[in-house]
């Protein structure tokens, strides 16, 4: 009986995990849940698996903690998993963002070559890790990919939080948006990031008309599977999208490539979704390279293979692997924001028979 915990932040980590527990609870192992935020720990509270404090985990014991996040308390028990909480953007260039090992996991669930690779040479250089291609667990309930049957086209409005990123932040591209909406053309949905400024999204929710629907929620992938065409910025939702084989439109694209249409002027919007829900063949076959690179598995059995992987890291020898590095820095960080004051740490990594 392998025990695993889910460790999230916000409450975008929660369609991530998700079909990681249905996996876990399908073979018969054990489960719970800690969040470190109360959006997305009011969400799991009634279903009796959340752990509320440090304390919970240590006594929990995990065998294996599958974390959406960059940084996992060393004082938690267990193998430290990095599941992702999105693709790689290259959302801020000037940083190594999705790329950044910090110091903490001993092991990457990587979603396809363009984060396999890199990763595997860090570990390789490192020591300390491994890193094993599964596919996102996120992206599961997207497949199989299901053609839309849509009277007129629908299309989804998606932006980042960040405003020098963000579409959301434009007051000209706002009023273009609007001007589209109002010519009955298509059905529109609108979704924001949860850490929009909320004045920001209030514009977008006034925008609701009879062709136009604004989507409070985290869980993207019914409206992906609902939309023919998607209009963003650099959020990392545009790669989860792309999956599909459907077209996106970007406004200012923090690194716009061909499997994209990006424009920078909101007067381009109107001729760019034209162009996208027309599907020509030159960015199509783009759309595909990209699919191939950044996660080529249609099976919807991501969740399966990270479990997999975890269990069969859990029982082989480890003896390889160097001790990871002591961090004390972000240690003390970490347990000052837990408030959670503890010399325990969990570096030596279990192997079970």
């Amino acid at each position: 009986m392998y025990r695993f915990l889910l460790h999230v932040t916000y409450a975008y980590g929660l369609p991530i995990c998700k079909p990681l527990e249905q996996e876990i609870k399908r073979l018969g192992y054990q489960v719970k849940w800690f969040s470190e935020m109360e959006q997305s720990s009011c969400l799991l509270r009634d279903t009796g698996d959340l752990l509320i404090t440090p304390q919970d985990v240590i006594d929990y014991e995990p065998h294996v903690v599958l974390s959406a996040t960059n940084i996992v308390p060393d004082f938690f028990p267990g193998i430290k998993v990095q599941i992702f909480h999105g693709f790689s953007i290259n959302k801020r260039a000037s940083e190594k963002g999705h790329f950044r090992v910090r110091g903490f996991f001993d092991l990457y669930c990587t979603q396809g070559p363009s984060t396999t690779i890199p990763f595997q040479k860090i570990a390789q250089e490192l020591g300390y890790f491994e890193a094993v291609e599964t596919g996102w667990s996120k992206v599961d309930p997207l497949f199989p990919i299901v053609p839309t049957q849509n009277q007129r086209p629908r299309i989804l409005v998606s932006s980042t939080f960040t405003p020098k990123l963000s579409l959301a932040h434009s007051d000209q591209f706002i009023t273009e948006l609007k001007r589209l909406m109002d010519l009955d053309h298509y059905d529109w949905m609108i979704t924001m990031h949860p850490l929009m400024d909320k004045d920001r999204a209030d514009k977008f929710r006034a925008l609701e008309n009879t062709n136009v629907t604004f989507k409070d929620t985290t869980d993207l992938i019914p409206l992906f599977k609902q939309a023919d065409l998607m209009i963003a910025d650099t959020t990392s939702a545009i790669a989860e999208f792309l999956l599909q084989e459907k077209p996106v439109v970007t406004f200012n694209n923090n690194k716009p490539d061909n499997h994209l249409i990006d424009i920078q002027n909101p007067e381009q919007l109107e001729s760019a979704i034209e162009k996208g829900l027309a599907r020509p063949t030159d960015l199509m076959v783009h759309i595909k390279q990209f699919i191939a690179d950044t996660h080529p598995y249609k099976d919807g059995h991501s969740s399966a293979r990270v479990i997999d992987t975890c269990v069969d890291f859990l029982r082989k020898d480890k003896k390889h692997l160097k001790s990871k590095p002591l961090n004390l820095l972000r240690r003390l960080q970490i347990r000052k924001k837990y408030k959670f004051f503890t010399f325990r740490s969990y570096n030596k990594l279990i192997t079970l028979k």
